[in-house]
């Protein structure tokens, strides 16, 4: 560890989001002694998260707690929950993020309710070279308060922007105006929302974690609520990727969830629509009718959209990033996480150099860091943090000196049953009969991501441009 260090012109670094690795940022900056200040929009440290607090995580604490972390909380006496066990979004809040939050070390430096609107330079836009390395950044709250810093560690994550359901990037022809119908992904089917979907019929469209999530407590909700219906569409042609491997995958949870899953559409509890994207949402008499590219159509009460979260880059407007055009991710950190090519079991370790921006001392870490690939684990944030709170010390050979351990999820193999394949007789009825060919044994994986993990290799329906499907204007 290099010896204290103190940041230019004596002000802090200021880190944006009290998350995980937003906290594992000010941990590493608190053991270096350098001045800091953390800035959430929330009322609680983990506030994000306690959103889908009734969520368990797939991964075990072990792989959950970030090192710096750790070490300030057992000086204070704290004792780590069992490491091989799987914590809810809850616990990890409770019994990790805000145990650290309070933490002499760091409970000062938190403000609480404090969103940022945007960065800037003092006395400085974006268009300005001259001295501007040497130029504060400005900071910018919604309360119209304004804050000075040496450098900026942006791990405000990317849960308030949510991905659309249109399958092209763009919204589904009316999205908005039905946005009420629409919940988000992970909603608390089983405590707070249950009243929202007992005895309706509900849409989850998506084929990851958050739709798997849903789909099971649904599933559950289906058994004691009569009336309960449940459809699933996914874009792909089979829903093997989403399945996974079973009892041979290397985590467990994650491998039951599949199983799972795998058995609500084989028993005809779910109805699965494959091969569907969405083109045009509506309001109806008797809900909402949701249209797919190749003319499709399902009337149902409410949609789950589980399709993922993009980073919002706009606070950094004045800033000068230099932003991979597909991923939304710094040019250097895009080919190592491209979902066309990578999975996160195949994403090597990487830190400052990878996360630096032509803006000296600014940098988005955590999963805001990734842009829109799907390949993020917390335990990638956590050596991110590390890495680049090092070289802000200054200490450019431990900022280099990137070692990630991963756990060998299923999430992240790429060894996959071919989803392109035609899909088996059943498959995408929604009854028994096969709904899928089973993984074969060794598959190691869980819902998978990236190219290997079949995310980018299908092949998606089309429509023309010029087709007219359920009453939309252009196209899928």
């Amino acid at each position: 560890m290099s010896s204290t260090a103190t940041t230019p012109a004596g002000l802090p670094v200021v880190v944006i989001g009290a998350g995980p690795v937003g906290l594992a940022a000010a941990a590493h900056l608190a053991e270096r002694g350098i001045d800091f200040q953390v800035l959430e929009s929330g009322p609680t440290a983990g506030a994000a998260i306690l959103e889908w607090g009734h969520v368990k995580l797939f991964s075990p604490w072990r792989f959950d707690i970030d090192p710096a972390a750790r070490r300030l909380l057992e000086a204070d006496g704290w004792t780590a929950p069992d490491l091989a066990a799987l914590p809810t979004g809850g616990e990890l809040v409770a019994d990790y993020l805000e145990p650290l939050a309070k933490l002499p070390a760091l409970a000062a430096n938190i403000r609480y309710g404090a969103r940022v609107t945007g960065i800037s330079r003092v006395g400085i836009d974006r268009v300005r070279s001259r001295g501007r390395d040497k130029a504060p950044f400005l900071i910018r709250l919604a309360s119209g308060d304004e804050i000075t810093a040496s450098a900026i560690i942006d791990a405000s994550g990317t849960w308030r922007t949510p991905n659309v359901l249109g399958a092209t990037g763009l919204p589904a022809h009316g999205e908005h105006q039905v946005a009420h119908l629409i919940d988000h992904a992970l909603p608390d089917i089983a405590g707070a929302d249950r009243e929202t979907f007992a005895g309706r019929h509900t849409l989850v469209v998506g084929a990851g974690h958050s739709a798997a999530n849903t789909l099971l407590a649904l599933g559950q909700l289906a058994t004691e609520e009569p009336g309960t219906t449940i459809t699933w569409a996914i874009r792909a042609r089979s829903a093997t990727r989403s399945y996974g491997g079973g009892d041979a995958d290397a985590l467990p949870a994650r491998g039951a969830l599949g199983t799972r899953l795998r058995d609500l559409v084989k028993d005809g509890q779910v109805r699965l629509l494959t091969g569907f994207s969405t083109h045009t949402v509506r309001a109806a008499r008797d809900g909402v009718e949701v249209t797919g590219a190749d003319g499709r159509a399902v009337t149902v009460d409410r949609i789950v959209s589980a399709t993922g979260f993009r980073p919002d880059h706009s606070i950094a407007s004045e800033l000068r990033l230099d932003l991979d055009p597909i991923l939304g991710s710094t040019r250097d950190l895009a080919p190592l996480i491209d979902p066309n090519e990578h999975s996160c079991g195949t994403v090597p370790p990487h830190g400052v150099d990878e996360l630096s921006h032509p803006e000296p001392g600014y940098y988005a870490i955590g999963v805001k860091s990734y842009g829109r690939a799907p390949t993020f684990l917390m335990a990638t944030g956590y050596e991110q943090a590390r890495s680049v709170v090092a070289a802000l010390a200054g200490d450019w050979d431990a900022a280099r000196d990137v070692q990630l351990e991963l756990p060998e999820t299923g999430v992240c193999s790429s060894n996959l049953v071919d989803e392109t394949a035609p899909a088996t007789e059943g498959e995408s009825c929604g009854t028994g009969g096969g709904c899928g060919t089973p993984a074969s044994a060794d598959v190691k994986r869980g819902l998978a991501t990236g190219v290997s993990g079949g995310l980018l290799s299908v092949e998606l329906p089309l429509v023309e441009a010029s087709a007219n499907v359920g009453g939309g204007c252009c196209g899928s």
